[in-house]
């Protein structure tokens, strides 16, 4: 039998996770991000619950050729843009939207020979300092775009720097508001944080939810998932493939970081960094045995790693754990081992066998 690792991703989760974002921006489209593979869930995995948003983000053109591969027809954006001249061609064939925030880039629409011409969204640098064009360039930016007969629509974006701490958005937003003040065009701002913490103060046609969709926490440990009213969409799931028993002084692991203070049983789960778990863990992240929660012990190796089996008495060889996902959240996981839901979602290695719960 195969390695008793298995990643569910749940549809049923995801589509009440879009309908949450729904719910928080009832007048907004959305952007169902889908960027890093789907945040590791898989985009072919997630595809059909997603369906139901009014467009895809995402950085790849791969990724794009795969969505338009499964039939979507809809509006596909490249939040990053094109990278070199010959993308515009990819984006002309799949008819994509995409990211302007360079000057690079609309020299490149400027060369391009097209018969369709390009929807764009230029990007404005409003206090992230990451892309975009600074606020007293974006006007000059877009009067350049607005002459070529290249591009047929220009919307308006920026990304928040804040939205999940105490800064807000106020500052950025007021910026945005002066940068585009009189132009035409839709505009896209909200990401998971502010599209829940902020969405009454930033005015967006499009919101573009990632992490939120995937049901972490933008604001953990300020605020859990389900705080937000959002519900997991995988669990990463094994069993204990060994039982040991250890007396007062043993240690566990590499590098003995764990030491018994009496005897006590450990299990010995399939999962380890080399599949995706957090190879920073420290002894006491929380885990569940046969639905009990627990901790694990000591260093994760690249295979397994060890729990602690004195709360579930009844745990043998084959008994189930869950690493994370339903009953187990994957942003207490992440904040025990000092990162974030993201991180461990994207991850996910591909040697980890994933099925989907349509349910």
């Amino acid at each position: 039998m195969p390695r008793p690792l298995l990643a569910t991703v749940h549809h049923a989760a995801l589509r009440h996770n879009l309908a949450r974002v729904r719910q928080a921006a009832p007048e907004a489209r959305v952007w169902a991000v889908v960027k890093a593979n789907a945040y590791g869930h898989g985009i072919e995995r997630v595809f059909e619950a997603l369906r139901g948003a009014d467009g895809f983000a995402l950085l790849e053109l791969d990724e794009a050729e795969r969505l338009r591969a499964l039939g979507w027809r809809g509006p596909i954006l490249l939040l990053e843009g094109v990278f070199e001249p010959r993308d515009l061609e990819t984006c002309s064939r799949l008819n994509l939207w995409h990211a302007v925030h360079c000057d690079e880039q609309i020299d490149w629409l400027a060369m391009h020979k097209t018969h369709q011409p390009h929807r764009v969204f230029l990007k404005l640098n409003s206090g992230m300092n990451r892309l975009g064009f600074a606020p007293g360039r974006y006007r000059a930016a877009y009067a350049r775009l607005a002459a070529l007969p290249q591009v047929e629509e220009i919307s308006h974006a920026t990304h928040f720097a804040d939205a999940d701490g105490a800064r807000g958005i106020a500052l950025q937003q007021a910026v945005f508001t002066q940068a585009t003040q009189g132009l035409p065009g839709e505009r896209t701002l909200c990401n998971s944080a502010a599209l829940l913490r902020h969405a009454g103060d930033a005015s967006s046609d499009w919101v573009r939810p990632g992490i939120a969709l995937y049901g972490s926490s933008p604001d953990y440990p300020a605020h859990s998932a389900s705080d937000w009213g959002l519900q997991p969409a995988m669990s990463l799931t094994s069993r204990l493939i060994g039982v040991t028993h250890v007396q007062a002084g043993e240690r566990v692991g590499y590098g003995g970081l764990f030491t018994a203070q009496g005897p006590m049983r450990v299990g010995v789960v399939a999962c380890g960094y080399a599949d995706g778990y957090p190879r920073e863990a420290p002894t006491g992240t929380p885990v569940l045995v046969e639905g009990v929660r627990t901790r694990t012990l000591g260093r994760v190796s690249m295979d397994m790693l060890a729990v602690d089996l004195a709360p579930v008495p009844q745990a043998a060889f084959g008994s189930p754990v869950t690493l994370w996902g339903q009953g187990l959240s994957i942003d207490e996981v992440a904040h025990a081992a000092g990162t974030v839901g993201y991180v461990l979602m994207s991850a996910l290695a591909p040697r980890v066998p994933a099925v989907v719960d349509e349910a």
